[in-house]
């Protein structure tokens, strides 16, 4: 019998150490920090996941004390914000979870697939 399974995400810690070494830099609180790790991580899986990159782009731009986040990949579907009734549903909430964590949050096309960004403001 054989076992099929799933490949594995790609590292996404290179990307996660710029996103937070640029904001440790910048005095940003750690709170404020694992939040956009975690928003980082989400938009990286689904363009994995969903985007079908094998490795999706990450771009990292702190300007004005704005942080904007952006992972592409090589779909032009948009993505789907599903709502599901069902608290243990298994996927289908991190969207909605990068929206609660983020200021803005949308979609640019690109001329082959998408990227999906998100922004955060530094606290006054």
């Amino acid at each position: 019998m054989r076992a099929f399974t799933r490949p594995q995400p790609p590292d996404w810690s290179a990307a996660r150490e710029e996103l937070r070494d640029a904001l440790t830099i910048a005095g940003w609180p750690p709170d404020v920090i694992a939040d956009a790790e975690l928003a980082l991580h989400e938009l990286f899986v689904n363009a994995w996941k969903h985007g079908g990159s094998p490795a999706p782009l990450v771009v990292v731009v702190l300007l004005n004390r704005t942080l904007r986040v952006s992972v592409s990949d090589d779909s032009p579907a948009l993505p789907e914000q599903r709502s599901s009734s069902d608290p243990y549903e298994l996927c289908g909430r991190g969207l909605h979870l990068v929206r609660s964590l983020t200021h803005r949050f949308g979609t640019d096309p690109r001329k082959r697939g998408k990227s999906v960004w998100f922004e955060l403001d530094a606290a006054a």
